[in-house]
Order: C-alpha cells, then structure tokens, then sequence
C-alpha cells in the first residue's frame, strides 16, 4: 500500500521541480553575497576577480548577452578605444598600455586581438570578445533579468544592510553587497522650446545616403557628434555643430574622452571653409522651429506623406527663446520673421535654415531603479550625469553599494581614464581589494623588500606597469618604510590614503611612506609647438607629458590636507616630492636622467646610502669601515654578493667563498638574486658615480 503512495509522491516533486522559475511564488527569492548588476565589462572584470577569490556572486543582465551596449553604440560602429597588437615587447603588463579593450585575467591569451586585428576595431567585435571572456573564465551570469526595482533591506544585521532587487518577473534577489555595473544608457538631453523637433543620436539613422544634399546641425561637440558628422561628411551640403563649449582635443587636454583624432575630419572641411563648421552657445535658450509658410506646406501635404508612408521634413530655423512670441504660446507654425535672429543681425552665424537638427550630448546614469533607501546622489561635477561616490567607489551615503566602471567615472571625470575600459579594469581591481579586506578580512597585497631592492623596483614598475600609466594622478603605489626594509602597494586610490590604514589593513610605521604616480605637468603648452618637451633632468619638475612622480611623507594625508591640496595635483604637498624627467620614449632607465637622480632622492628620504657595490668593493668596505654600506650589509656580507664576471665568480667558487649550496650556480641563475634586479640594472647602477 505504500509503494504507490510514496511513487505517486516522487512524481509530483518531479513535475514541480520542472516548473519554469516565473511559475513559482512572486515571493521567491535568491540570496547571494555579491550581486554584480549588469554584464558589461565592468561587471565582468569584477565577476572574475569574485570567481578567482571563490566567492559567493551572481551577475545579473537584462539582455541575452554580455556588452549589450556595444551592440547599439556607437551607432557607426567604429570604436576609438586603441587595440595596438604590436610593440615590440613581449611583456605582458607593458603590453596592457597600449591595449585598451582587453579585460584583466590570469590568461595572457584571452585579447581582444584574438577577435580582432584593428587599430581600432569593429564594434561587433567587443561583445564576441566578453562572450568569449565569461565562457573560458566560467563566470556566473544570469541573462533576461530586467532589475526594475533596488532597495535597501529594511532589516539591519552584523553583515549590513543588504540590497533587494526587483526584476520584471516581481522575483527578489538579495545581496549583502551590490555591485553597480549598468554604464550609461539614458541619452542625456536638454528642454527647449522645439526639443521634440530633434533627432536623437540613439535613434538616427545610419545610412549617409539618408542625408544627401541636406543641412544639418548637429547639437554637441563629443566624439558622438563628430562620428555622426564624420559619417555624412560626403553626403551632407553643409553640418554644423553647436554647444556651450569650444571643441576639445584629447592630445591637448591629454583626456581620452574629448576628442579623438579618428572622428576630427569636419575639423579640416571647417578651418579650410568648406561649408562645414563650430559655434558655441547655451542650449535652454534656444529653440527650434518652423517658420509659417514651411509648416502650412508640410500640413497641406499631410495626407499625401502618409499615404506614401514618407513624410517630407520641412525646414528648421534655430532661434533664441526669448525672439519668440509669449502671448500664442509660442507656437511654432506662428512664427514670423521677427521671431528669428537673422531680423535683428543679419550676420547670426547659423540664419540658413537645416533640414535636420541631431542631438548628440552623450549619456546618463539611470537612478530610476533605485527608490530612496539606496539611492546613491548624483554628482557635483559632471553635470549631475553620474552618481556620487567616495574615493573607494562606494555609493555617497549607500554603504555596500559600490558603482563601477563608466557610472563612477565621477571620481576622475575629465582628468584621466576611468570611465574608460583601459581605466576602469584598474578601480575594479582596486574595489574588489577593498571588498576582500572589509568583509573576508584580506589585506591589500603587498610585496616586502629590502631597502636595497627599492630603487629596482620601482624603476620596474615606472617602465612596465599599466595601473598607473593608465590611471594617471588616480591610482598610485604606496610604499610602506620599516627602517630596513618596506611593504610595496600596488595601485592604491590616491583620493583614499586619508583612509589608508582601513581599507588597506596595513599600518602606517614611523619610518613614514613614499607615493609613487605617473601624471601629467601642469605647464599648459602648444602640444605641437617647439618647447613642448623637456629633456634636462635639472629640470624634471616643469616636465609636460606624463612622467612618474614621487611624494614622500612622515606621516598619512588628513582629509584636510586632500581638499586642499594645490590646484592640479593629485596629493597635498609632502615633505620632499622627485620629478622623473619625461622621457620620449617613456623609458625611465638612463643611468643619469633617471636612475642616479632617483637614487639620490630616496637617500635623502630614507638617510640610508643606496648604491650598489660589486663584491670586490664591498669586501674593501667591510675591511675599511665599521658600518659598511647597505647593500653590502644586505648582499654581500649574507654571502648574496654580485660579482663583476664569470671568471671572477669562478675565482671565487675555486676559494670556497660561495654560499652552501650553490656550487654550480652561477651569476645569471643565482637564485638569490632576484631576476627583477639583473632587468633594472641594479648590479651596475653604481658603474657611474657622479656626486650631484
């Protein structure tokens, strides 16, 4: 009696657990640690560095793939983002300097060149590239979940808070930490009068045949306007572009987000009066409409268009608010020839009617996911396009939410690269690092050296890391002093050291600690002009182009001291600070530029002696003086000496002086010489003593 009873059972779990999930309960709901909101490559560079740690996540994404964005955008499918396969050099992290779309990932094949061969590649190409990234690295990604509503959980715990969100099925998730990673989607426009006249960049059409022979102006000066002007160059009879702001060049103002030079063509057809052209002027005070006679023809030819299926466009004038009549409620098929400026200057730079008007402003943060328990605040700068977050990324007044990728370009908006790939694959990096130290209680990685060491590795890093390159004045080493040796920090949130100790779980000692950035000079020159450069180390400190720069101090930066730093600079003034000269190259290994000055300066800092001895001179030293210097004291008195050659290492193997042990060893494959030294020169670096 009981067989078919329990049979009878099974079949109905079975057929439950068939059930889809959106049968279940709208009250169902799923629990993670890390919720990541939206599969781009932020959320997918943070997925990997939580898949490396084990942790417990999810990515959630609305769309059936990863990178939904570049799907869409940019609308002329041509990315601006640098794919430079060739350098040269086959070490990886150098390498990262010059590719600008590739994710990080302990594999050093998964490229985007794998996908594509391009200076600057094919749209279509990026989301293959993050496909390809989440099934070989086997990222947790749950596509078609539309996250309508986030709020924070109303109950408190010894974990946090927490975050419920919302999708379009009313299924819950919950996290104890959410990871916003949604990037920009909303286009940023602007009210006035005739707005609804304008033509959306997210909606144009692509096609250059669709804009033969006609007048446009095209609202905005970003790299969207000019790729939409670049594409109709040849069709259009004329294109102008209109905003508050002059153009700006990203090789003058050194910001990869201002324009680049592949979408600058119009810039040629406009200097060289080619009908093409630039004004500047606010946009809530003007208005675009149709003068009278234009509109009575488009509605007497109303039926006909419909029936065609195509609508004739008339002609739109640009006007200012303010010329146009309060008392019809400015309605634009009343407007006469009073109402448009060319009937008070007859010289108004745009008085030709267009066929079109584009808007091309850019995009917005969405905040209308989130209701007010975890709603993060919108930027000061940036125009209030962007959330506010802190300078480890974590939402102003929303604890455990952190903002990534493009959504927290705020932290560094027009002043370097993070809200760029090849910038913000580093802040993630650094968030995630943060996370690991706050809630699983991981510090910072750190590397310990001997005070010898020092100068190698940091030459090491100035010509090999990609962190700091690409997150100029963001993102800086630290380096912890402990008398005979140090801690080395990678890539630290400069806007952050006021809170080192907490988000590092390292400790400051009273040796003090050394900041090490790469940024650019603050002496505003011709870019192309002659004296652009600098090139006497004497002179490091009015250096132009980007170049590493070193700050020392006794003690840690106070959040007074960050607000007011000088104008321009990334940290307050320290108690000694070393300028590395630009180099063309950038290449910072000249015995005499580079490495002699920097050895000089971190004498001072550390009151040690750095240079570095062959094993004959220190032998001489340890016979001559009672405290020979460091890096005998640390090489060659523990038997861990560089000697000048081979026949003097074998010299010194026939006498028995070599360390137990490593009889057959010899100078290149000593195991107690670290390989990084013997690449930055330190066994030589004493060859040219000069006494500056």
């Amino acid at each position: 009696m009981d067989s078919p009873i329990l049979l009878l059972l099974a079949l109905l779990i079975a057929l439950i657990q068939c059930f889809p999930d959106d049968y279940h309960s709208h009250n169902s709901t799923r629990h993670h640690d890390y919720c990541v909101l939206g599969a781009g490559p932020a959320g997918l560079q943070m997925g990997h560095f939580l898949s490396k740690s084990q942790r417990d996540y999810i990515i959630l994404e609305r769309n059936s793939g990863p990178g939904s964005f570049f799907n869409i955008y940019p609308r002329h499918r041509k990315l601006i983002s640098i794919n430079k396969i060739y350098t040269g050099r086959r070490n990886r992290e150098f390498n990262l300097r010059h590719d600008w779309n590739s994710l990080l990932s302990d594999r050093p094949d998964l490229l985007l060149q794998r996908v594509s061969r391009e200076l600057y590649p094919d749209a279509d190409s990026f989301p293959r590239y993050l496909s390809m990234y989440v099934k070989e690295l086997g990222l947790k990604v749950q596509y078609g979940v539309d996250i309508g509503k986030i709020r924070a959980s109303e109950s408190e715990s010894p974990r946090g808070r927490g975050y419920i969100l919302t999708d379009q099925r009313g299924l819950d998730y919950t996290c104890r930490v959410l990871l916003v990673s949604t990037g920009l989607w909303d286009p940023q426009k602007v009210q006035f009068e005739g707005s609804d006249l304008v033509e959306g960049y997210e909606s144009i059409p692509v096609d250059p045949e669709e804009y033969k022979d006609q007048a446009v102006l095209i609202l905005g000066k970003g790299n969207s306007a000019f790729e939409t002007a670049q594409s109709i160059l040849g069709r259009a009879s004329r294109i102008h572009l209109y905003s508050p702001s002059p153009v700006r060049l990203a090789w003058q103002t050194h910001y990869v987000g201002d324009l680049r030079a592949v979408n600058n063509e119009l810039l040629d057809t406009y200097q060289l009066k080619s009908l093409d052209g630039l004004v500047e002027g606010g946009l809530e005070d003007i208005a675009i409409v149709r003068n009278g006679e234009d509109e009575k023809k488009r509605s007497g030819r109303k039926k006909k268009c419909r029936s065609s299926g195509k609508e004739k466009r008339g002609k739109l004038f640009l006007t200012l608010s303010e010329l146009l009549d309060s008392s019809d409620g400015r309605n634009s098929s009343k407007v006469t020839a009073t109402n448009l400026p060319v009937y008070h200057n007859d010289n108004f730079s745009l008085r030709q009617p267009y066929d079109r008007v584009i808007r091309c402003l850019g995009f917005r943060f969405n905040f209308s996911i989130f209701d007010g328990s975890a709603r993060p605040p919108s930027s000061e700068g940036a125009r209030g396009r962007l959330p506010g977050v802190t300078a480890w990324y974590e939402g102003r007044g929303t604890p455990d939410l952190f903002v990534l990728g493009t959504a927290a370009h705020s932290r560094d908006y027009r002043s370097s690269a993070g809200g760029f790939i090849h910038g913000f694959r580093y802040t993630v990096r650094a968030v995630h690092r943060v996370l690991e130290l706050r809630y699983h209680s991981n510090s910072w990685p750190a590397i310990k050296l001997s005070i010898s060491q020092l100068q190698s590795w940091l030459l090491r890093r100035v010509n090999e890391a990609s962190g700091p390159y690409q997150m100029f004045g963001v993102l800086g080493d630290i380096i912890l002093l402990r008398g005979s040796h140090c801690e080395y920090l990678e890539e630290f949130p400069l806007q952050a050291l006021p809170q080192f100790s907490s988000l590092s779980g390292h400790q400051l000692s009273k040796h003090g600690l050394l900041v090490l950035v790469l940024q650019y000079g603050l002496n505003r020159t011709d870019s192309l002009g002659p004296g652009r450069a600098e090139s006497e180390w004497t002179r490091a400190w009015r250096s132009n182009f980007l170049h590493p720069v070193l700050y020392y101090y006794d003690k840690l930066p106070t959040e007074r001291d960050m607000r007011h730093r000088p104008v321009g600079w990334p940290l307050p003034r320290p108690k000694a600070v070393h300028h590395m000269i630009e180099d063309f190259l950038t290449e910072w290994d000249g015995p005499i530029s580079h490495s002699q000055p920097l050895r000089r300066f971190l004498e001072h800092c550390l009151h040690t002696d750095l240079r570095a001895f062959y094993a004959e001179s220190c032998f001489r030293f340890s016979l001559t003086n009672q405290k020979p210097p460091l890096f005998c004291r640390q090489g060659y008195l523990r038997k861990h000496g560089v000697v000048r050659n081979s026949q003097l290492w074998q010299h010194a193997h026939d006498a028995g002086l070599m360390p137990g042990g490593q009889d057959s060893a010899s100078p290149d494959t000593d195991p107690s010489f670290p390989d990084y030294l013997t690449r930055a020169g330190t066994s030589v670096s004493s060859a040219i003593n000069l006494d500056f």
